[in-house]
């Protein structure tokens, strides 16, 4: 079963009004798609997600980060929180399970004010990504291969590349990986790899065995 997953960042003395410049920093180091490389949806949110969104704007084509936040500051409230949309390319498999193409995948920056939804951001993160299901980095519903073992971690690969890169360029000073549930991404991967090579010792213990009769 699939578990969204989301990336939280937390900045050192953050002063509200750089909130916006570090948003920004995060994502000049997203790989977006190349279908759509840049923000495609901007929404405003004021006092709690129960509130309805105070603006909403789609870009067609996607603009850079940089002028989507130019549009965002001209509503600068520390009750807000701002909701940035883009798209990465992961490798997904067609409805058959069998050919793997890279396809655009939704995720969200959010960057929350110091007093919106009752100062989440102390759990939450000053600026948080919601990468949507963790399921392009497991895939369980399908039938692993090595090819689809190889196509899982290039996306796993692409999540900690850019993960690293925030750490090294963006300023923040702690950041965590998690899910709703209570395993992990990478005990969850782990798992999962560990099935797949039991599989593969087991098909390699009975090739054997029949090459063996054949002889």
């Amino acid at each position: 079963m699939s578990d969204p997953l989301y990336l939280s960042l937390w900045f050192p003395r953050l002063e509200f009004e750089e909130l916006l410049r570090h948003t920004i920093a995060v994502m000049q180091q997203f790989p977006f798609s190349q279908e759509h490389p840049g923000i495609t949806y901007l929404s405003l949110h004021a006092v709690s997600w129960n509130e309805a969104t105070i603006f909403e704007q789609r870009f067609r084509p996607a603009v850079p980060p940089e002028e989507a936040v130019d549009l965002a500051a001209e509503q600068l409230h520390e009750d807000y929180a701002y909701v940035f949309e883009g798209a990465w390319d992961l490798w997904a498999p067609a409805e058959n399970g069998e050919q793997w193409t890279l396809q655009p995948a939704t995720v969200r920056f959010i960057a929350r004010g110091p007093e919106f939804d009752e100062a989440s951001y102390e759990q939450e993160g000053h600026v948080e990504i919601d990468f949507g299901s963790d399921a392009p980095f497991l895939q369980e519903q399908v039938k692993y291969t090595q090819d689809t073992e190889s196509k899982i971690l290039l996306n796993v690969q692409k999540l900690v590349e850019f993960s690293a890169n925030i750490e090294k360029n963006s300023g923040a000073s702690a950041r965590l990986l998690w899910s709703e549930s209570e395993e992990n991404l990478a005990q969850k991967l782990i798992a999962r790899l560990q099935k797949v090579q039991l599989r593969i010792n087991r098909r390699g213990r009975r090739d054997r065995r029949e090459n063996s009769y054949s002889a």
